[in-house]
């Protein structure tokens, strides 16, 4: 399995170190590893954050493809995963959440309570970790 480590940034927390993972998915992982350093606008879904960003991914798989995705924050697990489709980010507030394909492609490594102190709005960056 291949991984890159990342730091995920925000002026309100400083970097989380974190890691991205090929194992569920390698074409969007190395679109997003193609496309770093990211720089995106936080939004909140209680306690998950969305950073929307461009993703162009091959369609060998149909549940790969992706034009535009959200890298997101998900406690379960740490996890940092892929939402496609419908999101909080593209939708209005007043429509219900639906289940949005998903994939995982990465772990928080750093503490994870900092993103609680992610507003919606804060700018994001997430780069490579040297």
């Amino acid at each position: 399995m291949r991984k890159t480590r990342i730091k995920v940034c925000s002026e309100g927390i400083g970097c989380v170190d974190a890691e991205l993972f090929d194992e569920y998915s390698p074409k969007t992982y190395e679109a997003i590893v193609r496309s770093l350093p990211i720089e995106s606008t936080a939004h909140r879904w209680g306690s998950e954050v969305y950073f929307s960003i461009p993703v162009v991914i091959g369609e060998e798989n149909p549940f790969e493809v992706v034009e535009k995705g959200t890298i997101a924050y998900w406690p379960p697990g740490n996890a940092l995963c892929i939402f496609w489709g419908p999101t909080p980010v593209s939708r209005s507030p007043d429509e219900i959440r639906p289940a949005s394909p998903v994939n995982v492609v990465g772990k928080v490594l750093g503490n994870p309570d900092i993103f609680e102190n992610i507003k919606d709005g804060d700018k994001i960056r997430v780069i490579p970790a040297k």
